[in-house]
C-alpha cells in the first residue's frame, strides 16, 4: 500500500472535517436569521464567519487545511423593520434585525457540502485502490 494514498486519504478526511465545522457555522446563522435584540436598541444575532488555513503536518509531511477563526461579520450592517409592537422596538418603531443573508447561507451550505463530497469521493477511491492492490496481491 502506498504511502501516498494513505497520506492522500488523511488529507481528505481532513478536508471533511472542517467542511463539517463549515456546515455547522452556517446552520448556525440559518437557525438565528430571525434572533433580534430584546430591549430597545439591542444588537441581534451577528452573522458567524469561518477562516481556513493550511498547516503542516511534519510528521506526515503533508499540509492540511484547518479552521483558522470562526468570527463574527462585523462589516455588513443590520437590518431594520418597522415591528413598533415588539419589545426591542426603538422610539420610532424599528427593530434592529440579524445581517444574515439566508439565500448567501444557502449557497454557501451548498458550497461546503460539495466540497465535502468531493472528499468523500477522493476517500472511497483511494479505498478502492487500495482493496484492487490487496486482490492483485493475492494472485
Amino acid at each position: 500500500m502506498s504511502n501516498d494514498i494513505v497520506n492522500a486519504m488523511k488529507i481528505s478526511a481532513n478536508g471533511m472535517r472542517v467542511q463539517g465545522t463549515r456546515i455547522r457555522v452556517i446552520s448556525e446563522n440559518i437557525a438565528n436569521s430571525d434572533t433580534t435584540g430584546l430591549t430597545p436598541g439591542a444588537d441581534p444575532y451577528r452573522r458567524q464567519t469561518i477562516s481556513f488555513k493550511n498547516e503542516m503536518d511534519r510528521a506526515q509531511g503533508i499540509r492540511l487545511v484547518e479552521v483558522d477563526d470562526i468570527d463574527v461579520d462585523r462589516e455588513t450592517p443590520f437590518g431594520l423593520e418597522f415591528m413598533p409592537d415588539h419589545p426591542a422596538a426603538n422610539a420610532d418603531g424599528y427593530v434592529k434585525t440579524p445581517n444574515i443573508n439566508p439565500l448567501l447561507e444557502m449557497m454557501d451550505v451548498r458550497e461546503a457540502q460539495r466540497s465535502y463530497e468531493a472528499n468523500l469521493g477522493m476517500i472511497e477511491q483511494s479505498r478502492s485502490l487500495i482493496s484492487r492492490t490487496i486482490d492483485l496481491l493475492r494472485t
